[in-house]
């Protein structure tokens, strides 16, 4: 991973630049770019080749000829001085949101290992922000999952005689043809609810814009990771609970995988109530607000992307 750099490194760059040095009789150019929070990237002067890479939203273009050497701890002591060399995070200029432009985040696991890294398409998870479609597809999934079972019993279902209770005249009490009217104590219900079905309806392009800014808020959160897979060595709860200790704020964590779940990850999670583990399939926008960290494996990211570009059946 390259390492960052301090601005005494880009007043030390400048001057060089200035004075022209050349290194093995052929002249390198080292600039530093602002856009990718100041990484160090060199190169030499033959056979011209663009190439762009970006992260967090900021990009930046270079120009690469015959080699492009990027500066590391494990450097040699001839690249670089150690002393100049920082480790500090510097921080990059906000990335404007809904822009649909594809994102490059790396891509690891529960033991914190570099596995590379991956782009996220900028038509599912850079897209803009809308309050209103993320509260009318919650509303619509809350009212769906209600399960309408509430029911309450008639005049012609209560339990009850059919006999009038007194003759009609002569008595001085009100006139009753029987005891199951709902103003006797076990009696009916009148216009109580009955059976049905709460959902209303929203239409599919609808839903999917829903997941789409769920996911684009996380992602421009910071609180979307991506791991190579959810795989775990073993079925503990306890070493669950260290892999969430080790992310930064992080109090629910929501796994989301492209397959069946891991049998060993089911188990070890069971008992956790702030992890919940979701397929690909089930993933929902209720589920990513109730969570303040999303993590996705590999597989489940380019599910996701191949569902949301699956023409909507009409």
């Amino acid at each position: 991973m390259a390492v960052l750099i301090s601005r005494r490194v880009l007043r030390c760059l400048e001057s060089l630049s200035m004075l022209g040095r050349c290194h093995s009789s052929t002249r390198i150019t080292f600039r530093a770019y602002h856009g990718f929070g100041g990484h160090l990237s060199g190169d030499c002067s033959f056979f011209p080749e663009s190439w762009s890479f970006s992260k967090g939203g900021s990009s930046f273009l270079g120009y690469r000829r015959l080699s492009t050497s990027i500066l590391t701890p494990e450097s040699e002591e001839g690249d670089f001085p150690a002393d100049l060399l920082s480790k500090k995070v510097l921080l990059a200029p906000e990335r404007t949101i809904g822009l649909y432009q594809d994102l490059v985040v790396p891509v690891t696991n529960f033991h914190n290992d570099d596995k590379g890294f991956i782009v996220l398409a900028g038509d599912v998870f850079d897209v803009p922000i809308r309050k209103d479609i993320i509260h009318r597809v919650v509303r619509w999934q809350l009212a769906k999952r209600q399960q309408g079972t509430h029911s309450t019993k008639t005049i012609s279902e209560v339990s009850g005689t059919g006999r009038k209770p007194w003759r009609q005249k002569g008595t001085g009490r009100a006139r009753h043809g029987t005891l199951r009217g709902p103003q006797f104590r076990g009696g009916a219900i009148m216009h109580g609810p009955r059976p049905r079905s709460h959902a209303i309806k929203l239409n599919k392009k609808v839903r999917r814009l829903g997941l789409k800014i769920a996911l684009t808020a996380r992602a421009a959160e910071g609180k979307l990771m991506v791991f190579e897979n959810l795989e775990v060595p073993t079925q503990k709860t306890k070493n669950v609970v260290n892999y969430v200790k080790e992310m930064e704020n992080t109090k629910k964590l929501l796994l989301v995988d492209g397959g069946p779940i891991n049998e060993k990850l089911k188990l070890g999670t069971q008992n956790l109530h702030y992890v919940n583990v979701l397929p690909s399939i089930g993933l929902n926008v209720y589920s990513i607000l109730l969570h303040d960290t999303l993590v996705m494996s590999r597989d489940a990211v380019n599910k996701i992307v191949e569902r949301m570009h699956t023409p909507i059946n009409r």
